[in-house]
């Protein structure tokens, strides 16, 4: 497997929920709103031998009126029409915001990556358009599962052989992360709960997980699977390190 960060850089967010660039040269983090955090976002490309497969959409962040993924995802020297698979962790501004585009003129939603089949798990995309959090944007989800391409998935399971999916529910209430195995490789994406190699080397609770006690139980846990059975980590919020090998 072929593995490519595609990086947006790096945001702030305060209790408004809106994330604003930040460039880490020219900004500095005590101006920006009291309670601000400083987030990197940092989707991946995973080029298989059958499927070229996007784990995460990003922020949806445009650039002179172009999506950035899209704009990352050419750099590489692929399209958004070549994508295969998107997997989604779960549905939260800075992971979701690059699945849907809409019309120009007509504003039509579509998705984003049209040839693509989506997986997200059933209950995620309910708690997203409940409107209980301020993390979803409830309106943006409201046509999501009228498309062919999204399949909704529940528990644990398998796609096409060599994806495994797993309900963890601990940075979200229905949050689920990924293993991609071809030959001897394995690939694990963790969402927002291996978002940081520093997370998974400490016990770190996060307060803004649902249940910030198992996020961190299941970071141990997985970092000494990854030890002992030779993954390689993805690390969504990461620019730095995006990826750790073992």
């Amino acid at each position: 497997m072929k593995i490519f960060p595609l990086s947006e850089g790096s945001f702030t967010i305060d209790h408004t929920k809106v994330f604003m660039p930040f460039d880490p040269l020219v900004d500095q983090l005590h101006e920006r709103p009291r309670g601000s955090l400083l987030v990197e976002i940092q989707p991946f490309l995973v080029v298989t031998d059958n499927d070229i497969v996007l784990l995460d959409t990003g922020l949806g962040f445009s650039k002179n009126g172009i999506l950035q993924i899209i704009e990352n995802i050419s750099a590489i020297g692929y399209s958004s029409t070549d994508v295969t698979k998107v997997l989604m962790s779960h549905l939260h501004r800075d992971h979701a915001g690059g699945l849907i585009l809409r019309d120009t003129y007509s504003n039509k939603p579509y998705l984003t990556f049209p040839n693509a089949q989506h997986f997200i798990n059933r209950r995620e995309l309910e708690f997203a358009q409940s409107g209980s959090s301020a993390s979803y944007d409830k309106d943006y989800f409201s046509s999501l599962a009228q498309f062919d391409k999204v399949q909704l998935i529940d528990g644990h399971g398998q796609i096409d052989d060599y994806i495994t999916y797993e309900i963890s529910s601990g940075h979200s209430p229905f949050h689920q992360v990924f293993w991609l195995r071809e030959g001897e490789q394995v690939v694990f994406f963790g969402g927002d709960e291996a978002p940081q190699l520093q997370q998974m080397r400490t016990r770190f609770v996060a307060k803004y997980d649902a249940d910030g006690k198992r996020a961190m139980e299941l970071r141990q846990k997985w970092w000494i699977e990854a030890e002992n059975q030779h993954w390689t980590i993805l690390f969504y919020h990461d620019i730095k390190t995006p990826s750790v090998s073992f």
